[in-house]
C-alpha cells in the first residue's frame, strides 16, 4: 500500500492541493509505520515544494 501511495502521490505533485488531498486520504489509510516512513519519504522528496503543506498534514499524524 505503502508504494501505491508513493506513485499517487508522485503523480499529484504538480498541483498543492491535489497534493494535500491525497497525502490526508493516505495518512489516514496507513498504518502508523507506514505514516512515518511515508513522512520520512515526503520529507525528502517534496520538502522544497511543499513543506508549508507537509507540516499540516504530518502535525496531525
Amino acid at each position: 500500500m505503502l508504494d501505491y501511495v508513493k506513485t499517487i502521490l508522485t503523480k499529484v505533485s504538480f498541483d498543492s492541493k491535489l497534493f494535500e488531498k491525497e497525502l490526508k486520504k493516505a495518512i489516514q489509510s496507513l498504518i502508523d509505520e507506514e505514516v512515518s516512513e511515508l513522512r520520512n519519504w515526503c520529507y525528502s522528496r517534496f520538502n522544497d515544494r511543499y513543506e508549508q503543506v507537509l507540516q499540516r498534514c504530518f502535525v496531525v499524524a
